[in-house]
This record gives C-alpha cells, structure tokens and sequence, in this order.
C-alpha cells in the first residue's frame, strides 16, 4: 500500500477539503500548522491523520518513523541511516534521532502524539487565583492538555501548602487582594529560587514592571489560549530542566557561585566546544604503601581528609574538580565557566594544597598545564560528567607522574600565560609518552 502524505490522508477521512490543504500549503511554516490557524480541522483530527498515515505493509519500520515521514520531519534514508545504528544501539528511536540532529525534540513529540504513544506531560501545575471563573477555565483547559493541576483561591494557602503540593511551576493572577501575584512570587523565590512562576494579567504593563520585576520568569494576557499557555509553560519547563542538569552535573564540584555564574551567562556547551583552560593534577604520593599497613575505615578516613582539603583548594579558588582518580583527583579551571585569570587561579589553588598538607605524613605530588582542550558533556543517559579531553589534559597528567612529594610542577603553557617567569624554575625537557619531542617543564617556586 503507497503511503498517503498528511493532506492526502485528511482529505480521505473528510476532515479537510483539497482546496484548503492547497490554502494551507501556500503558506510558510508546517502544513498541519497551518491547518490548525486557519480553523480547517482540530488538533484531535491533525493527530488521527497523522496517526493512519502509517503504511501496515511497512512492518519492519517503527510506526514513528514512518509518522515523521508523514509529517515531512523526516526521509526515508534518514530513517533508515538511524534504524541502522538503532540496530547496535538500544535507545529509543526518538532520542537517536534528536541526539543526530535529524529531527527536534519539537518534532519527535508531535510524531509521538499522533501515534498516540506521547507519554502525558504530568507537569503539576499550581494555580492560584481569586476568580473561581479562571480557575475552573484555565484547570480544565490544562487537564485536558496532560498537565496535574492543583487549584488555589488563597495565596496564602498555596504558599503554606508548598512542599505538599510540589509542584513544577506555579502560575497566579497577578491582581488578588490582601496577597497579589507579585509578592506572592517573591516570597515563592525566597524560599524556592528555583521554582518557575508564570504571572496571569488584564494588563500587559503592569505584568511586565510588577511581576517580571518579582522575579516571575513570565507573563501571560488572560484570554490567552490554552495551546499558548501551554507553550509557555513547556518552554520555561525546557529551561529548567536544562539548569537543573547542569547544575547536578557541577554543584557537588565547585562553587556555588560559580553554578550561578554559569547558569547566569547561559555559556556552557554540554555538546561539546575548544576552550582555553588550564588543567590541575594532584596526586597523593606512596597511598598504596600506607594503605597495606592500615585499618580499612583508616584508609577511607584519612583519603577523604586529604582529597577534601585538596578539593577545597579547588573550589575556594573558583575551579572546577573533574574527576576523583583514586588517590588524586582532576581540576579546570577556565571551564565550564569563562575566567581570564584561569592560569593563576591553578596556580594559586596548587599553593594552597600543598600549604594544607604539608604537615602531613603524606606528601602530594601537582601540576599544572594551560591549552586549549575540548569540554563538554561526557557519557549517556544513565551516567554523564562534564569533562575535558586533549593533549594539555594528557601532558599535565603525565607531568603530575613526574613530581615528587610537596612539588609542584608546571607545563610551557602555564609559564607562558602568567607573569614572572622567575617564579618557575625551569627543568631539563621531558620525554614523555605520546610525544614526539621533549616537554619543557619548570618547578614552581616562591
């Protein structure tokens, strides 16, 4: 059986006429889009066409695929390109495609309701408004889109039924009496920063200088739809979830302030960009041989003693701790936030670590080096860690090898971005493996 393309198939089910399909395709944008602002056919309908445009005789194609096809999101080589590393690769064909840049999230969701298999949204909403009118309208409409809505008439309620209700966002009227939308965002952001807000208004302007100024991260006109509602809730969701990622990828290894600072700036790239960092190796000298002599809880406790205070030096100097390895650890510093003075900030976090242990028996070996690596986001669904990756990581790894207890050794690139070379001591050049010539590397002294 031919496959029918989207108007065919609403024409066939009596939804839409030939001529507007023809109306709707002379305009910009998606076809289905175009359909559903002209009032030609309803959403439902939009979905159930698309739905039955999957030809049966195509059995060994996944129904998505062939629904993206329908929807002109996809062709049949690309399809057939994914279905292929679907074949060594387990994931849903859904997150292959949007991780290979073949299709949208956007469109992957819509190819997934009209199949009928879209997971409902389950976003809770909490609702706060005086009008009985709007909370009845905007809970209906937002149930009937898949969202979990809990209703208030009182702000104050809502606030003391918070941690109750958990909920994903809050939208509220803005004018109520006694507690108004505005103050009832800032006390929301007092106590859950990172909670969404949505202002409801009659007046544009007011929204836009009380409740965006309150901290809300958007307003929008009563009246408005409940698609366009939905949008902006699916949007600001997006967004969150975006920061809520990458803060759990960098909360446990450095500042908060740097977090805030990234999230600020919107600048991380988890995908994966060149940057120009320096990169920090600590490593705990003859731990294996104090281990062999000591109590398990012995070892843990006094590895965490050291590697904490190494990791403060870290943080406390606005670095980054990459990875724990063992008995060491890895630290950037110029990534995932952007900082000028990264060489310096190594080198002030190296003293400080070696100033904080050098009482202890154990002594630990560091060093530096600045370049330009690769940076981004590592691994898969199940396990992912922001790292960075390239010949100034490996050569400051292998230099880290190199330094005997309480030294500090530092590569070209670092002595060349920091002022005073006097303060480095410079060492017979390296060879070292994976390089076809001697490394220079100088002792850093003070």
């Amino acid at each position: 059986m031919e496959r029918r393309s989207l108007g065919e198939q609403l024409v066939a089910l009596g939804f839409v006429t030939e001529q507007q399909v023809i109306d709707a395709r002379a305009r910009p944008g998606r076809l289905g889009e175009a359909l559903l602002e002209r009032g030609a056919c309803t959403r439902e309908q939009l979905h159930a066409a698309l739905a039955s445009t999957a030809s049966p005789a195509m059995t060994d194609a996944p129904r998505l695929g062939e629904v993206l096809i329908a929807l002109d999101y996809l062709t049949d080589e690309k399809l057939a390109e994914v279905l292929a590393v679907q074949a060594q690769d387990a994931r849903p064909l859904g997150e292959l495609l949007i991780e290979r840049g073949v299709c949208t999230f956007e469109h992957v969701y819509e190819g997934l309701l009209a199949r009928g298999q879209a997971v409902d949204k389950h976003a809770r909403v909490l609702l706060v408004d005086d009008s009985t009118i709007v909370r009845r309208v905007v809970t209906r409409g937002l149930v009937d889109l898949g969202y979990d809505v809990i209703a208030f008439e009182d702000p104050q309620a809502a606030l003391e039924q918070l941690d109750q209700v958990k909920p994903d966002i809050v939208v509220t009227d803005l004018d109520m009496p006694e507690l108004n939308g505005a103050e009832l965002c800032r006390r929301l952001k007092a106590t859950s920063p990172q909670l969404p807000v949505i202002i409801l208004t009659a007046n544009e302007s007011d929204a836009a200088t009380i409740g965006l100024r309150a901290g809300a991260d958007d307003y929008v006109r009563k009246g408005t739809s409940m698609e366009e509602l939905s949008a902006r809730i699916d949007g600001i969701l997006r967004r969150a979830t975006a920061a809520s990622r990458v803060r759990q990828l960098f909360a446990r290894y450095t500042s908060d302030a740097v977090v805030d600072q990234v999230l600020k700036a919107g600048e991380v790239v988890l995908s994966g960009e060149k940057r120009e960092v320096t990169i920090l190796f600590a490593d705990i000298r003859d731990f294996t041989s104090f281990a062999e002599s000591r109590s398990p809880e012995d070892v843990v406790t006094t590895l965490n003693v050291m590697l904490g205070k190494i990791a403060d030096a870290v943080i406390a100097t606005g670095g980054t701790v990459d990875k724990f390895l063992g008995d060491g650890l890895m630290a950037v510093f110029g990534a995932p936030l952007h900082q000028d003075d990264h060489a310096a900030r190594a080198l002030a976090a190296a003293y400080a670590m070696l100033d904080a242990l050098q009482d202890h028996s154990l002594g630990v070996g560091v060093a530096i080096n600045s370049g330009v690596v690769v940076a981004g986001s590592i691994g898969n669904e199940r396990r992912t860690e922001y790292t960075c990756i390239g010949d100034t990581v490996n050569v400051c790894s292998r230099l880290c090898g190199l330094a005997a207890p309480r030294e500090l050794l530092v590569g070209e690139g670092t002595v060349a971005r920091l002022d005073g070379r006097e303060r480095f001591e410079p060492l017979p050049p390296v060879k070292l493996k994976g390089k076809a010539h001697p490394v220079a590397v100088y002792r850093a002294r003070r």
